[in-house]
């Protein structure tokens, strides 16, 4: 792993420069005084960790990083600063850790090793949903296609569900908000429902969708999801959210604002 330290005191530079090079799964560690000289050689070099000081005079960390995840955006930062009332504002850059100085060697190899954990291989499910931004579900790593929006729609709101069984009547208040339930589009609801099993039969997935006795639910067992294990904690899934979670639809964002909530919260703690 590639690791840069930026920092313009040269002293606690050289010190946290040092530190890196003795962790086990760094491959190489930079350090650079100045913001500017650190992004322009992270423009031409792969880097995957960035240890960034924050109150700096050319460029401050919290800005050198989102100009640095806009270069990789999976790359991870970790703050390293004198200053407790910094750790607000830079959740903005969505950081891995966020760490007082001075900084302890056995802080900072916990934080590099969150890091180390979230780079290694995952074995691929089967059926993978995917929530943060927008929302997709692949099956054996190929993107599903749906024929009708709506049906995209009813599995996302299904998913949001958790596991939580709606009737048809509950989901097309939520996919039509303010359309009369009548019999034409109850009828047209059917059709959408009709087409979404069809779909995930296609993908050889229909098993994480279940109709029984008029009442819709997916199943979550049966799949991967990132907001799934966001809930449980998993402290990849809490850092891959970047404040957007199924962008489309607009009853997503009270679960999105829950979001945010819990992630700022355990950046805090950490």
């Amino acid at each position: 792993m590639r690791v840069i330290c930026v920092d313009d005191e040269p002293m606690t530079l050289e010190y946290t420069v040092e530190q890196c090079r003795g962790l086990k799964g760094i491959d190489e560690a930079r350090g650079f005084t100045r913001a500017r000289d650190a992004l322009a050689w992270s423009g031409t070099h792969p880097v995957d960790l960035a240890l960034l000081d924050i109150d700096m005079p050319d460029m401050n960390g919290i800005t050198l990083a989102v100009k640095l995840k806009q270069l990789r955006p999976d790359m991870a930062v970790i703050f390293l600063t004198a200053y407790k009332q910094f750790a607000y504002d830079s959740f903005a850059a969505h950081p891995s850790g966020y760490l007082l100085k001075p900084v302890l060697l056995e802080e900072l190899e916990r934080e590099v090793a969150h890091v180390l954990a979230g780079r290694r291989p995952a074995a691929q499910a089967h059926v993978e949903v995917r929530t943060f931004g927008g929302f997709d579900v692949l099956a054996d790593g190929k993107t599903v296609a749906f024929k009708y929006t709506k049906c995209k729609e009813l599995l996302a709101y299904l998913v949001d569900r958790r596991g939580n069984s709606v009737t048809r009547a509950e989901a097309f208040a939520i996919l039509w908000e303010d359309r009369l339930y009548d019999r034409s589009m109850q009828k047209q609801l059917d059709v959408y429902i009709r087409s979404l099993r069809a779909t995930l039969q296609e993908y050889g997935i229909e098993e994480i969708f279940e109709l029984k006795g008029g009442r819709m639910r997916i199943l979550p067992e049966l799949f991967s999801c990132d907001v799934y294990r966001f809930y449980e904690g998993d402290i990849d899934a809490v850092n891959a959210f970047r404040g957007e979670y199924m962008s489309s639809y607009s009853w997503a964002n009270m679960t999105e604002a829950f979001l945010t909530g819990k992630a700022l919260e355990n950046h805090r703690e950490h």
